[in-house]
């Protein structure tokens, strides 16, 4: 069984007190962190989930994907199926039109694995109800291939593709085999594309610890006990400065250049990075691999937040020999780190005066584009529940007070924990943390007049829940 040292991390020359000033500040920043791992000279120090996240669950890490993805193809190449400087045409002709625009086929996987593409966005979102893949082979590009840093998800979702059709199988299954003695979880999946192809660019759903032992292999340069699983020098060359990325940067840390489908980091580290706080991040002049999951949409400067903890609160005091054990502190880590847990909604009440005038009526919604029909609202005890008609179904979404109240979200069976306030007297406000694979969370501002409810929806997540967004208003019927 693959499986990790643990120990103290006075043991490894960090303080406890140090992992416990960390955490308490994320907490303070109020960012809904979801797990996070820290690793030093190959012994696991630090491991906790925020409930109802369990070392078990399953977490979308979208673009952490694209490393996969980049992995895979240099597999691929040390099986001598392709050569990083082919053109990625070549590999698709039933995809590539006759008339194929020159800037497109010159480009080569190098380039796609640098985001030195000739397109400047993705391009399957233009259509998304066309041929995701082929889209990169048809849309226009704006510049020649090779020159520029450009984020281009769909680059990763063809090299993904790429690797099915070379290897006969899906990429994870692939990397799954080739990595067998890494024993990523067997429950871990790639969402796919509408057409069966996995969406190498955002995907991959799979445990915290599956991102722990992928960034232990980047570690240890694709060596694992003795064995080298993935050609050194390609791992190498993959973690290194290859594309300048601070002209699109948006934070400082995302600054700090690209290999292959690799970020630099400050610190002279490396990571692998997932849209809302998912970070493989190696510092290999510290010897540190630090892991997180956690949704930061819609939370200004969520990421950098994360890494600045991790920059201010532990990076200074690291040694270079074991430190005395700590008892208490470390005593005290372990108590925090077993009771993690998102956060409910607070600075509100839990009761409102409008709560007796609001049991048991109806609402029905004028005509809106998002198919609402009515609406209720009950309250039991230190819970609530919405219930609603939507695309002629009868919805609920359940709610605490001061607590998180878990369930699955109507219309997408998705799961979710959700807790509300009152703000003021007829004002209620409830999130749900959407935390299946599909992450990120909803929102609802209820304003209850005396006749009359308003809502407000905002849903901060990147491909769904598009009913839960904008206004409605609805009269007691």
């Amino acid at each position: 069984m693959f499986d990790f040292k643990k120990d103290s991390p006075e043991s490894v020359g960090i303080p406890s007190r140090c992992l416990l000033k960390f955490l308490e500040r994320l907490q303070k920043k109020q960012i809904p962190m979801h797990s996070f791992l820290l690793m030093r000279h190959d012994t696991l120090i630090a491991e906790g989930y925020y409930a109802p996240y369990q070392k078990d669950t399953l977490h979308r890490m979208f673009s952490i994907s694209k490393s996969f993805t980049s992995i895979a193809i240099g597999l691929l190449e040390a099986e001598g199926k392709l050569s990083l400087d082919d053109p990625i045409v070549r590999y698709f002709p039933d995809k590539v039109p006759s008339n194929v625009h020159p800037w497109i086929a010159e480009m080569t996987i190098r380039d796609m694995l640098m985001m030195r593409t000739c397109h400047a966005s993705t391009t399957y979102k233009v259509n998304m109800k066309n041929d995701w893949v082929e889209s990169f082979f048809t849309v226009p590009p704006t510049h020649p291939s090779g020159k520029l840093f450009h984020y281009d998800t769909s680059s990763a979702h063809t090299l993904c593709a790429l690797v099915e059709r070379l290897s006969g199988m899906s990429m994870l299954d692939y990397l799954k085999q080739k990595l067998s003695v890494l024993e990523l979880s067997s429950e871990s999946y790639m969402l796919t594309d509408p057409f069966g192809i996995s969406m190498g660019g955002s995907g991959l759903v799979a445990l915290p610890s599956d991102l722990l032992k992928f960034g232990y292999l980047l570690a240890h340069n694709g060596n694992i006990n003795g064995k080298q699983l993935v050609p050194a020098s390609y791992i190498k060359t993959a973690a290194s400065y290859l594309s300048d990325t601070r002209i699109t940067a948006p934070l400082p840390s995302e600054a700090c250049g690209y290999g292959y489908q690799i970020w630099r980091s400050e610190k002279n580290g490396f990571v692998c990075y997932g849209m809302g706080g998912q970070f493989i991040h190696y510092l290999p002049d510290y010897d540190l691999l630090f892991v997180t999951t956690a949704d930061t949409q819609g939370l200004a400067g969520g990421n950098q937040l994360i890494y600045d903890a991790l920059y201010d609160e532990i990076l200074p005091y690291i040694q270079a020999n074991p430190l005395p054990e700590d008892q208490k502190s470390h005593t005290e880590l372990l108590s925090v780190l077993s009771s993690l847990a998102i956060s409910p909604l607070d600075n509100g009440s839990s009761t409102a005066p409008a709560v007796s005038h609001i049991l048991g009526k109806r609402y029905v919604f004028e005509k809106n584009d998002g198919e609402f029909a009515d609406f209720t609202v009950d309250f039991t005890n230190d819970e609530g529940c919405f219930t609603f008609t939507l695309h002629d179904q009868t919805c609920s979404i359940h709610f605490g007070f001061g607590k998180l109240v878990c369930g699955q979200f109507p219309i997408y069976d998705q799961k979710y924990a959700a807790s509300g306030i009152w703000v003021s007297e007829n004002t209620l406000y409830v999130r749900a943390h959407i935390m299946d694979a599909f992450v990120g969370s909803v929102h609802f501002e209820v304003v209850f007049g005396e006749s009359d409810v308003t809502v407000f929806m905002k849903k901060q997540e990147e491909s769904l829940f598009g009913e839960f967004q904008g206004h409605l208003f609805g009269t007691i019927g």
